[in-house]
């Protein structure tokens, strides 16, 4: 409710993230999530309590048909990105579908996925940049890709505190930097990017996921301020 009650004095849409099960986790002994059939039921009560849009991941098909009715917007993780039956499966209920590059994928060939999903007449797509392996357990963003990605003529997303992940660098939990969060976040908004995606938290530091790249939610305002003056700066350019 807060980030709610925040992002209305914006001209921002703003869609709330929650996963039911981390599948992906490095480690057996990371936490996971409620799982799907209680976080289900607890994104449907946030939709219900504040009336806005709600995003969550799939890591296989028969989740699809679960989820279809609580989600706005549809998210196919980046490692499971070139997975061909999750991606239609996903594309079939006629939900927008959110595409997370894979950290292994030039962003020219998110055409191929992108292809995938217009197969099913499905045409309400985001392309989401959420960094490039650099070596091992690290990740770089190459702004390029996202006036690459902007010729698809899809919304493109930077996800910036999953791009600032050191993955499994932590003994088999990802680390990472959040310092680099606002930069980032600005640098990628002046190339015309059409969205953020960012896990905030109170206390970082005690999040059961992330906490090394989770932003502070005392800090957004200051951030959604910065981002507000640079989107109508390129307005203006435009004239």
């Amino acid at each position: 409710s807060y980030l709610k009650d925040l992002l209305s004095s914006y001209p921002f849409l703003f869609i709330f993230k929650a996963s039911f099960d981390k599948a992906n986790r490095t480690s057996l002994y990371s936490f996971r999530g409620p799982g799907l059939k209680k976080g289900i039921k607890i994104l449907e009560e946030v939709k219900r309590k504040l009336n806005i849009p709600i995003l969550s991941d799939v890591h296989c098909r028969e989740q699809v048909k679960v989820v279809k009715d609580v989600l706005d917007v549809i998210q196919i993780p980046a490692f499971l990105c070139r997975q061909t039956d999750l991606v239609i499966e996903a594309a079939k209920i006629k939900k927008i579908v959110n595409i997370k590059k894979g950290q292994f994928l030039a962003p020219e060939d998110l055409k191929y996925i992108i292809e995938k999903i217009e197969s099913t007449q499905n045409k309400s797509i985001f392309l989401t940049e959420r960094g490039t392996c650099f070596g091992y357990h690290n990740l770089v963003v190459d702004f390029r890709s996202f006036l690459i990605m902007k010729k698809f003529s899809y919304p493109v997303i930077f996800d910036t505190t999953h791009s600032l992940q050191r993955p499994s660098a932590q003994k088999g939990v990802s680390g990472g930097d959040r310092d680099f969060a606002f930069p980032l976040s600005l640098g990628a908004v002046a190339c015309g990017v059409d969205g953020l995606f960012m896990e905030v938290h109170p206390k970082p530091q005690m999040c059961l996921s992330d906490k090394y790249t989770s932003y502070p939610l005392n800090k957004l305002k200051v951030l959604l301020d910065k981002v507000l003056k640079i989107r109508e700066a390129l307005k203006d350019e435009k004239g």
